[in-house]
């Protein structure tokens, strides 16, 4: 076989897996967990618009949720903020510490609704 037909092939079939591997992480966020000195694991990865789509929610409030006094607001939207923002290191009064709180939230909802993720590794991927 030609030296050129090889080394186009292998151009090919590197261009089409860095080209697949570019494109599924596309839309792939991280929750932000850069208030924790030491993580325990990597922060939770997922797709934020396929999630949505699978999980049928309409409403950013479902999972951004907004408290004023104690009593969530209907349909109040707190996704301009960082969770951090309400959320300590350590719980305080009936305010659920950061990380119980995206358990509470994600972990929660999974469980609730019997699908999604809901053991350490299926959300915190390396």
């Amino acid at each position: 076989m030609n030296k050129s037909v090889v080394y186009m092939i292998a151009f090919v079939i590197i261009f089409v897996f860095v080209l697949v591997s570019v494109h599924s992480q596309e839309d792939m966020e991280r929750v932000d967990n850069s208030v924790f000195k030491n993580p325990e694991r990597p922060s939770a990865l997922f797709r934020h618009d396929e999630h949505n789509e699978n999980a049928d929610i309409e409403n950013c409030s479902e999972c951004h949720h907004l408290y004023e006094d104690g009593q969530m607001i209907e349909d109040g939207s707190s996704e301009d903020q960082h969770c951090s923002d309400c959320h300590a290191l350590k719980a305080s009064d009936s305010i659920p510490a950061l990380r119980k709180a995206f358990h509470m939230n994600c972990k929660g909802c999974h469980l609730e609704q019997k699908q999604g993720p809901v053991t350490c590794g299926e959300c915190h991927k390396k």
